[in-house]
């Protein structure tokens, strides 16, 4: 039996004539328990998620009509500006069974995979922005964003069991991380910060400290070991990308500072005003090539947020607000009215014969169908953004018992992912939408 470790234990190594440390993982060692709660042009494509919780009002939601020039429904009509930029897929259904409310659906669609076998809501697979992220966002910075509007909301990214991608939630510590000291404009002459050079030292000088302590895990905790080394490893690849010079992209700007703090109005989170300051900073980061890849967590599963005019939080008021729950309306016309903004940001963004939106591929879903049931059937889904003429626009699809894993098959592939499959078992798809495909 392996002796426990201590939870501080850290790795030690000297570094110009100095200890240096560097901390690690959860490992099982430590003998505490864990609770797991390419193009038509040279543009670089980009991929999004925009999310949010509760679900949707069906018979609001889907459109009466199908194709080109369909009528939007009520909740979409938020979006009527950029009609001709994203696709509505109806019709869908998440191919595993709902265990777990509110999270077998974005479990079931974002990796096309069971949950875990302890815990059927925990994702056990990466979810699909860490997929695409795992083949292109080694092209750029980071690798990476994950940003949340609703305060204290963690996301939903994953890069497999027990290993999440916990969301920024504050637009000004968003600002420092990517448009810091450490920011480096494409094409700019700017020297990198000169702290970057000691940080990439650090994994070097711990190396033996790390054989070490290798020698005393287990399987389980050796796997968890090289992940977080990974992600230190990744620094290397960051600061090499900040002593290039990239291409100028002449789009590229210093986004306007966000406030420092956002106040509840009237003891409601200011939503609107967060969501707007993270998506003017994320759209600057896109074009500024820090990153290509993004998960953008409006609100999380179950969220009980009181937005403006709701008498009461959204999760409940999905449950207890009777009849055809007009409040439950107007707060998803305020969801939407969030993602019309991001998507009038991106394709504000002038990039070579087009726009920021025209060259990323965006998925706009939530965790189930109908709210008050917790439904997998006919999913709500928008893909936005042609990503650089890879995907089809200004359409709706109805596809009556097609499977959602389908769409991250379809969405893998327009970001130049050679995959022949999405997801496992029964949710294994090996056929993508055509009805989007170009």
């Amino acid at each position: 039996m392996r002796k426990p470790l201590d939870r501080r234990t850290v790795l030690r190594g000297m570094l110009a004539g100095g200890l240096v440390t560097l901390g690690l993982p959860f490992l099982e060692i430590f003998g505490t328990e864990r609770s797991a709660h390419a193009a038509p042009d040279a543009l670089p494509k980009r991929f999004g998620l925009f999310f949010w919780g509760n679900g949707v009002l069906p018979d609001s939601w889907i459109p009466k009509s199908t194709g080109r020039g369909y009528a939007l429904s009520p909740t979409l009509l938020p979006l009527a500006a950029h009609q001709a930029k994203f696709s509505v897929i109806s019709g869908m259904n998440v191919p595993l069974q709902n265990t777990v409310p509110h999270l077998s659906g974005p479990v079931g669609l974002l990796t096309g995979s069971p949950g875990s076998k302890l815990d059927p809501g925990a994702f056990a697979a990466p979810t699909l922005d860490q997929v695409i992220a795992e083949v292109v966002g080694t092209d750029s910075r980071f690798r990476s964003l994950e940003v949340a509007v609703q305060p204290g909301t963690t996301g939903l990214s994953h890069n497999g069991l027990n290993s999440p991608n916990p969301a920024e939630s504050s637009p000004a510590a968003l600002f420092q991380r990517v448009f810091g000291p450490e920011f480096v404009k494409p094409g700019s002459n700017a020297a990198p910060s000169p702290t970057l050079a000691l940080r990439k030292s650090v994994l070097d000088a711990v190396t033996d400290d790390t054989k070490r302590l290798q020698g005393t895990l287990g399987a389980t905790d050796k796997a968890r070991l090289e992940r977080h080394l990974d992600g230190v490893r990744s620094l290397e690849l960051r600061i090499k990308k900040l002593q290039e010079s990239p291409p100028n992209l002449v789009a590229c700007n210093l986004p306007q500072a966000p406030k420092d703090d956002y106040a509840p109005v009237a003891g409601r989170p200011p939503m609107s005003e967060i969501s707007r300051a993270m998506v003017d900073i994320l759209a600057m980061a896109l074009a500024c090539d820090q990153t290509r890849v993004f998960s953008f967590w409006f609100s999380h599963p179950v969220n009980n947020t009181l937005f403006p005019g709701a008498s009461s939080g959204h999760h409940q008021l999905t449950h207890d607000e009777p009849g055809a729950q007009p409040e439950v309306g107007k707060i998803l016309e305020q969801i939407m009215t969030e993602l019309a903004y991001m998507l009038k940001a991106f394709d504000a963004v002038p990039e070579g014969d087009g726009t920021l939106l025209d060259h990323c591929g965006i998925l706009a879903t939530t965790d189930c169908n109908y709210g008050r049931q917790h439904t997998l059937q006919d999913y709500p889904l928008i893909v936005a953004g042609s990503c650089n003429g890879a995907l089809k626009t200004g359409e709706h699809h109805r596809l009556a018992g097609d499977s959602t894993s389908k769409i991250g098959l379809t969405l893998s592939r327009a970001m130049g992912l050679n995959m022949e499959s999405f997801g496992t078992r029964e949710g294994r798809i090996a056929t993508s939408l055509s009805q989007i495909e170009v």
